[in-house]
């Protein structure tokens, strides 16, 4: 059976959230019920260090312009996992050329990643806090079960996550104008801070 499909439905997770990925996968590899899982995302030191950034990300992703820093970063770490990530798959099964499967599962995150980014910042457009946590709960929910649901139903799963992908790029096109206030309050309020330390404390 071709990798394919896993490879576009990891990548597609890593964009939202990678560490979740390399979570599951190792869990399922670990484990025994898949032998698909290569050896690396098992080792325990990978495993590790990725529940912790998970558990931060876990955070951060919740809080209010937090989320949007910490996409920030995150926008060359989510294309190179989905990458790193498909290349493994791909070197496991051998039905696919590991950079074949590194460019699919890279460019899909990199998608994911902008759909993920660009609502948070239209979000953050709005002043009450729960649709944070809503949205990163549900996102979290969504990586862990379509990456499972993958691992037994690869085709499903990925048809799934390429009707996601659309869907979430199209209304990232109609999200365009409150992405575009979001940066305009968030320019507006570090200038506020520059001006406040430029005039300084007031005289006693």
């Amino acid at each position: 059976m071709s990798v394919l499909p896993l490879v576009f439905t990891s990548g597609w997770a890593s964009g939202v959230n990678a560490y979740a990925v390399v979570l599951v996968l190792g869990f399922f590899g670990a484990t025994g019920l898949s032998d698909e899982v290569p050896e690396s995302l098992q080792r325990p030191e990978v495993l590790i260090t990725a529940g912790v950034l998970f558990l931060g990300e876990a955070v951060a992703d919740k809080i209010p312009y937090v989320d949007s820093a910490w996409d920030s970063v995150h926008t060359l770490i989510r294309p190179a996992a989905g990458a790193w990530i498909g290349a493994l798959l791909a070197g496991q099964s051998g039905s696919l050329s590991d950079l074949t499967a590194g460019t699919i599962g890279g460019s899909t995150a990199l998608a994911s990643h902008a759909v993920k980014a660009g609502t948070r910042m239209a979000v953050n457009s709005s002043p009450e806090p729960f649709s944070n946590v809503i949205i990163s709960v549900a996102e979290d929910l969504g990586v862990g079960g379509i990456v499972t649901f993958a691992m037994f139903h690869p085709e499903a799963a990925a048809v799934i996550a390429g009707v996601l992908l659309v869907a979430g790029l199209v209304m990232l096109y109609f999200l365009v104008s409150r992405i575009r206030r979001f940066r305009r309050r968030r320019a507006q309020r570090r200038e506020e801070r520059r001006l406040a330390a430029r005039a300084g404390p007031p005289p006693s």
